[in-house]
């Protein structure tokens, strides 16, 4: 009897899939986020968070086995993805699916890099296994369903991880006995809550699933045995994680890529509140608003949003990120929500943002999607104005790339940005030698 299951079936596409029969669409979107990732991980190197973990790495030394931005010396490979992980998460500003509510760059990208410096893969095998991962966690995200984020699991941890150990696995040339293997050690890695969000261990998940992925991957190809079934058992990872086990997540495995409907972050905050910026935006277009002839702003979105990123009254750059309040009034008021030293804490404390923030409310509403949100505007002369905005209309590929570049153009300089760009598009090296420069 053949085996089905959903760790079968992601041990076959991992090893199994051909990287000629890759669709071009899903091949561009992948490289666009391997620009958007060493973007904002280069831009986040600085960060509190991205030090710390440098600082520890460095000091634990060890095998000079891959590459870690801001140190001269290379480190072993699971610590590489440890520390390239977080600092690629730390300013929140990358890439999100909405499919699974994850940050799938964050976790898959540096552990693919970690392992395509330990055995000096080819430029096409380390995007190859980048876009594999990042499918795979995609569906695993999928497969475990919102409840599983909704609960207060944060999927970037849990499907980040076994995205990255697919990765992993896929360069390192496992058998199918190892691949397996390393699926059931990543399921039982996998961690993390959002009672983080807001603080430095938001951004450590993401290098803790990259890092997860390596390890499960590299104990696997040693002999490591885990449990066949530790991802989808009786008592595996989903069972256990408050997991749906929507099996439909998997329906086209292999024949297409839904990572493909990835979300590029042109807000430096948290993604839960683009779609409500977007709609502010709108409004902002149609007239003139100015913040004294605001009354009261109402927020409606989808329920879960309030438990990821409501912070009610932030006292901190990195807590306003995950505020709807907050960022809707530094937008109102004329502060730019695309650069990242708008997200300070001076500016929790100033008087107009207060006074603004304050007339701002966030509501759950059952009858709007989980990539939307509407705003209305109530005016003191009673008039009332709104907008919806809703992520999950992705602009053509044309207008995304020339987006994506643009960010990563403020954020590295246009000439730096243009040549990464360049050496990924013709597949020259592989991330470590794109951060160097």
């Amino acid at each position: 009897m053949s085996d089905t299951s959903i760790s079968q079936r992601i041990c076959d596409f991992v090893l199994n899939f051909s990287g000629e029969d890759l669709p071009d669409a899903a091949r561009h979107v992948m490289q666009l986020s391997l620009l958007d990732w060493v973007a904002v991980t280069v831009a986040g190197r600085d960060e509190p968070v991205s030090k710390i973990l440098r600082e520890m790495v460095a000091d634990e030394a060890g095998a000079e086995q891959a590459y870690v931005l801001g140190l001269k010396r290379a480190v072993p490979a699971r610590a590489a993805a440890l520390a390239n992980g977080t600092a690629g998460h730390a300013l929140d500003y990358d890439d999100t699916h909405f499919g699974c509510l994850a940050h799938p760059s964050a976790a898959v990208v540096p552990a693919a890099m970690a392992i395509a410096d330990l055995k000096s893969v080819s430029p096409r095998a380390f995007q190859e296994a980048a876009l594999i991962g990042v499918e795979v966690a995609c569906r695993v995200g999928a497969w475990l369903g919102p409840e599983h984020y909704r609960i207060g699991l944060h999927m970037t941890a849990s499907a980040g991880t076994i995205g990255a150990a697919a990765a992993a696995a896929r360069l390192l040339g496992l058998t199918p006995d190892q691949m397996r293997n390393a699926i059931g050690l990543a399921a039982t890695l996998a961690s993390g809550t959002k009672a983080q969000f807001g603080t430095m261990g938001k951004p450590f998940h993401a290098g803790h699933a990259a890092a997860g992925g390596v390890e499960a991957a590299l104990l696997a190809a040693r002999g490591m045995v885990a449990a066949a079934d530790g991802l989808d058992g009786p008592q595996g990872f989903g069972a256990t994680h408050h997991g749906a086990e929507n099996i439909a997540a998997f329906d086209g495995f292999g024949k297409a890529f839904v990572f493909e409907t990835v979300q590029h972050k042109f807000h430096a905050c948290c993604h839960g509140t683009h779609a409500a910026l977007d709609a502010l935006s709108i409004l902002k277009e149609r007239q003139e608003i100015a913040p004294d002839a605001v009354s009261k702003i109402t927020i409606r979105t989808a329920p879960g949003f309030l438990r990821v990123c409501n912070i009610v009254e932030p006292s901190t750059g990195l807590e306003a990120k995950f505020s709807y309040r907050m960022v809707t009034a530094l937008s109102l008021l004329g502060h730019d929500t695309a650069r990242l030293d708008t997200f300070n804490d001076a500016l929790c404390r100033d008087p107009a943002v207060l006074a603004l923030r304050d007339r701002v409310q966030a509501v759950g509403d059952e009858t709007v999607s989980e990539t939307a949100s509407k705003v209305q505007i109530d005016l003191q002369d009673g008039a009332s104005i709104s907008a919806t905005s809703d992520l999950s209309t992705l602009t053509d590929i044309d207008a995304r790339t020339a987006r994506v570049r643009a960010k990563a153009g403020s954020l590295l300089g246009d000439e730096r940005a243009a040549d990464i760009w360049g050496r990924i598009t013709r597949e020259e090296g592989v991330a470590s030698q794109w951060m160097r420069g």
